[in-house]
């Protein structure tokens, strides 16, 4: 709950050019974070090109906000009750194929 708090209070002051790279790291880390809870494996390779695509090379904040993003999401996901981890994992498994991080 606390990680929540502090990304709302980061996209607050946050410019709106890099509110976007915000969204992705909050959508990253959650999928990321959700790799062991889920029983799958990612292709690295996979994850690379998807930084190059949807990340400005210049953008330094993106990788600390990935780590942020991506602890909170560990937290969260501790949490869970078994049927919310299943419906999780059943999105996350979706958008980790739809991106290719796995078969």
């Amino acid at each position: 709950m606390r990680w929540i708090l502090v990304a709302a209070a980061m996209s607050l002051a946050t410019p709106a050019a890099a509110q976007g790279s915000m969204e992705v790291a909050m959508q990253l880390g959650s999928v990321l974070a959700s790799e062991g809870p889920c029983n799958l494996t990612y292709d690295q390779a996979a994850i690379e090109a998807f930084i190059e695509k949807k990340v400005k090379a210049t953008d330094l904040d993106f990788a600390g906000t990935l780590a942020l993003m991506t602890a909170g999401q560990e937290v969260q996901i501790k949490d869970m009750s078994k049927s919310a981890l299943t419906a999780h994992c059943a999105q996350v498994r979706r958008s980790a194929k739809a991106y290719k991080f796995i078969p």
